[in-house]
């Protein structure tokens, strides 16, 4: 149990604990923005995007990369539950960059794709997925690619309001 001081910072995956540490302040990313906690922290439930979570302890700042998730946040505690996890001394920067090339031109060619499948959109959310993983990554590393980070929110058919707009707007450039 951490010092009322500090806050147990728990990171667990589904292949288990990937760390457990008592901290001074922590930062993740959430889908709303980063949020940061320190101790005494009202209770708060955020959903996580993939990226870098940032913690303190005295003077030493740390940084781990998380895939999405959820947080968990009390008064001397915040649970990460999320999809990935590495530290940087896992990672080999020329295998991730590799990778994401291999990943973007997939993605491409799904993107391009003019007639839309549920398989299509499956495969499109996981490309997207995994080159988010691969960005936070080489973020992580110091390697940082260009900004390629797509959120999940902007795929799928736009709302129908949007459609009625440019209906609207293509039937009067019509008249």
């Amino acid at each position: 149990m951490a010092a009322a001081d500090k806050i147990d910072l728990e990171i667990v995956t589904p292949r288990g604990k990937a760390l457990s540490v008592s901290v001074d302040e922590v930062t993740a990313p959430s889908v709303q923005g980063e949020f940061g906690v320190l101790p005494g922290h009202l209770p708060i439930v955020a959903a996580l995007r993939t990226g870098i979570v940032t913690y303190r302890i005295g003077s030493e700042s740390k940084r781990v990369a998380i895939g999405s998730g959820f947080a968990e946040a009390g008064q001397n505690k915040l649970l990460i539950l999320a999809e990935e996890y590495s530290e940087r001394a896992q990672i080999d920067p020329v295998l991730v960059t590799r990778e994401l090339g291999e990943v973007q031109g997939r993605l491409e060619k799904a993107l391009a794709q003019l007639e839309s499948t549920p398989d299509l959109e499956t495969e499109k959310k996981q490309l997207i997925e995994r080159e988010n993983w691969l960005a936070a990554l080489l973020e992580l590393h110091g390697d940082a690619p260009s900004a390629t980070m797509r959120p999940f929110e902007e795929w799928g058919p736009p709302p129908p309001a949007i459609v009625e707009e440019e209906d609207a707007k293509g039937s009067s450039s019509d008249a």
